[in-house]
């Protein structure tokens, strides 16, 4: 009944029987992959619709992208392509050249070949010159090679104190390139402006010398360090300024010797140090000349009276007569008046007119101060160097700071008059302090830039005849005084010399000498120190100068007359 039904409803005429039945090796080759044998059906319009709205969400999104590129930040970005195409190069200036007195060139450049790339300071090999000169720390850059730091600076000395004008001022040009980097043109919009160059004062061969000198004897004899100033009593004109030991400016101003910067770090030395304008030493008995200027414009001794110096000066204890309290000379002068005191350095003497004994009255504590300050001693000259550091001159009011549970005493007054105790100067302060004296009681002010109009900057109101007596003492000690080793035909000098015991033990001086040059039409003031050397040697200071104005004799003349 099925099958009737089936076959009510349709009926197959047209397929024979045997195509039915076909086994599968009569199926005829169909090649599968280029979809033959297969029923072809048309494509779905929702998977058409679906294509062509992705299409559409794709050229949406360019078209916005697109649109802020060229309208929203158009501007921004035609700005950067600019920039990738016309780039600003940095044109270095030439730092200025610094020069002597005479010309002789100390501060130089390296020019690079390259002229984006900056100078490299180069200086003079002349010894003696590194804490005058100073070095410089040069343009940096960042990791991506742009700098971060585009200007030459000077670090320390002239070359920090002077910088405005050695540094100059930096140009730039524009550089126009092609996409793949070649350069097109290129045009200057701002040259470079080099610095001037710097007119020193000193003369690099005196100064040289001089360090040398200074060096030699601290190595043979093992005194830690030196410095020594040579300056013009008419004008502060600095004819030599040096110290030892030193360092190489090139060393720090390149940085890239590590071993080399890290020795001199950890030198006890103290390499970078100027001792001459910030070295604070004991002066020790070339304080004296300016306590007798004291004591003669108080009028409390006469420069002719004589005082007996038996070696030592005994001052009776009221609380232990047995235990008096002896204040030691360095030998028995027997009587000395003011000009030979001076010369053959008493310190009985110095004693008496800085904290008196029995009848004769002293400055008193206050007075040592007032009269060593009346000359600057303890105060900064202002020299063009940076890095001054004033002193100390001992008082009550700093003995309370610094010990507050001692008592200023009278010994303290005595220690203080011959440059012990606390007293500490520098030598720059020294010079002009010399200065005064030898000048007729100018105050100049030390330079190093030369400049020969400069006039002094104050008068201290000493009179001159005071100031003669002091000369003529200090001339009397080359002539027959401590200072005899500076008595020479080539030149007449006036000079004082000073040994400073250092510590409690008293195992190390610095050995000191001051004058000045020539006596009889002063022109040049002299300071020079040799720190901390054992106190058994009797080599110091003045065989220093000796040999300098031996060597200046024959080389440098001119100086001398």
């Amino acid at each position: 009944m099925w099958f009737r039904h089936r076959g009510n409803q349709r009926r197959y005429t047209d397929i024979a029987p045997e195509e039915i039945f076909l086994d599968a090796e009569n199926r005829p080759g169909f090649d599968t992959s280029q979809f033959e044998g297969r029923l072809e059906q048309p494509i779905s319009w929702r998977i058409v619709l679906g294509v062509f709205g992705v299409f559409v969400l794709v050229a949406f999104v360019f078209v916005g992208r697109l649109w802020h590129l060229q309208v929203v930040e158009g501007k921004t970005y035609f700005a950067q392509g600019e920039k990738n195409r016309l780039s600003q190069i940095l044109l270095f200036a030439k730092r200025g050249v610094i020069v002597d007195r005479v010309g002789r060139e100390l501060a130089t450049n390296i020019v690079a070949s390259d002229p984006t790339d900056f100078p490299i300071r180069q200086y003079a090999t002349t010894t003696g010159l590194a804490h005058v000169l100073g070095y410089v720390s040069y343009p940096q850059k960042d990791a991506a090679g742009f700098y971060f730091r585009t200007e030459v600076e000077g670090r320390e000395g002239l070359e920090a104190y002077y910088d405005e004008l050695l540094g100059g001022e930096n140009g730039s040009k524009i550089s126009e390139t092609d996409a793949i980097g070649n350069v097109l043109s290129e045009s200057v919009i701002k040259p470079p402006l080099d610095g001037d160059t710097l007119h020193l004062s000193i003369d690099a061969q005196v100064q040289g010398r001089l360090h040398e000198l200074m060096a030699a004897l601290a190595t043979d004899v093992g005194f830690q360090g030196g410095a020594s100033i040579i300056m013009d009593v008419t004008n502060g004109e600095v004819l030599a300024l040096t110290n030892y030991p030193e360092y190489d400016p090139e060393v720090l101003s390149l940085g890239e010797d590590r071993e080399a910067i890290a020795a001199l770090s950890a030198d006890t030395r103290k390499p970078f140090l100027n001792r001459a304008i910030g070295g604070l030493y004991t002066p020790g008995s070339i304080i004296k000349p300016f306590i007798a200027v004291g004591a003669l414009d108080r009028e409390i001794i006469s420069p002719e009276k004589e005082i007996l110096s038996t070696g030592a000066l005994t001052v009776p204890n009221p609380f232990d007569p047995a235990r008096p309290s002896v204040f030691k000379d360095w030998k028995a002068h027997g009587w000395v008046d003011m000009r030979h005191a001076i010369a053959v350095s008493s310190n009985v003497y110095f004693f008496h007119i800085g904290g008196g004994f029995e009848s004769q009255p002293g400055i008193g504590i206050s007075g040592i101060e007032k009269y060593v300050r009346i000359f600057g001693i303890g105060s900064p000259t202002d020299i063009d160097l940076g890095g001054e550091t004033d002193g100390t001159i001992p008082s009550p009011t700093w003995k309370a700071k610094v010990f507050p549970d001692d008592p200023w005493r009278i010994g303290d007054t005595y220690n203080t008059a011959i440059g012990q105790y606390g007293f500490q100067v520098t030598p720059v302060q020294v010079a002009r302090a010399v200065a005064a004296i030898a000048n007729g009681g100018f105050i100049v002010e030390p330079h190093m830039r030369q400049n020969t109009e400069a006039a002094p900057v104050g008068k201290i109101p000493i009179p001159d005849e005071t100031l003669r007596i002091v000369r003529e003492g200090m001339r009397l000690g080359v002539l027959e005084g401590t200072a005899k080793g500076l008595n020479m035909p080539s030149v007449a000098i006036a000079a004082k010399t000073g040994t400073a015991e250092l510590g409690v033990a008293k195992e190390d001086v610095n050995s000191w000498v001051i004058g000045f040059f020539p006596y009889e039409r002063p022109r040049y003031a002299f300071a020079t120190v040799m720190e901390s050397g054992p106190a058994t040697n009797v080599i110091g200071a003045l065989f220093v100068m000796r040999q300098l104005f031996d060597w200046m004799s024959v080389n440098t003349p001119e100086y001398l007359e």
